[in-house]
């Protein structure tokens, strides 16, 4: 019988037409941009967790194209600033070293000061919890996969003929057969391994072409499936299949 926590799982590998944990990752990232521009954002737990955090460089850039709620995103930017400046601020002022002169030398003790001011920027800088969300959901949904994987009537067969799983994702399912046994590793790494082993061949051969098109000698033959093949290229070897626009590959006909 199929468990509510194995849908997501179940439909990704039914409907994806390229990695399953792509498509997963796409609806929990927008489920959690959509949670926390939300109700939530006046909960003063989850208000106390942004004005720490705030949200990384990628992720306030989305939820600033998120045009649902100016006024969530303003409140939220404007209590995480405050924080921000009253961890940093002080510190960084006083962390400004004094000119040496004639009556007080030069010393190397400011740079670990600047150091430490600057590391501490970058790891607030960092921080989001849209990340440490989706990071927690993916392995959840690793962990779902090789469950299925063994338990779960067809979902091997769903799993071993899905088109690829970028790499990515591969990386994380890897390291979830690291705690099956060895038996079930060598099947599910098996078959994660030859749907691997055809995408790279199928994307290498698709590249190819493409580059050979752009030799006059070859300006009348067809397309074929490289047109887009350096878009599904990126999308295999980064995961992220937003910002490569295929139509750039339309351009091409």
């Amino acid at each position: 019988m199929e468990k509510i926590y194995m849908i997501p799982v179940n439909d990704a590998y039914s409907g994806a037409s390229e990695c399953p944990f792509c498509a997963l990752r796409d609806k929990a990232e927008s489920d959690y941009l959509e949670y926390y521009l939300g109700p939530s954002l006046m909960e003063p737990d989850t208000r106390k967790i942004t004005n720490k955090t705030g949200f990384c460089p990628e992720h306030m850039g989305k939820l600033n194209k998120a045009v649902t709620n100016r006024l969530g995103l303003g409140l939220v930017m404007h209590t995480h600033l405050k924080d921000f400046h009253e961890d940093i601020s002080k510190d960084m002022i006083s962390s400004a070293p004094s000119k040496a002169g004639l009556l007080k030398g030069r010393s190397s003790d400011y740079k670990s000061k600047l150091n430490d001011i600057a590391d501490r920027i970058d790891k607030r800088v960092a921080m989001c919890p849209i990340c440490d969300k989706l990071t927690d959901t993916m392995k959840h949904y690793s962990e779902v996969t090789a469950w299925m994987f063994f338990h779960y009537e067809g979902f091997r067969e769903k799993f071993s003929s899905t088109k690829y799983h970028c790499l990515p994702h591969t990386s994380m399912l890897l390291r979830q057969a690291t705690k099956l046994s060895q038996n079930e590793a060598s099947e599910f790494v098996t078959a994660l391994a030859n749907g691997s082993d055809q995408a790279f061949e199928e994307l290498i051969g698709d590249v190819e072409y493409f580059t050979l098109k752009f030799d006059y000698r070859n300006s009348d033959k067809p397309w074929g499936n490289s047109k887009n093949a350096i878009q599904r290229s990126m999308r295999f070897l980064s995961s992220d299949r937003r910002d490569f626009d295929e139509q750039l590959g339309k351009k091409q006909s």
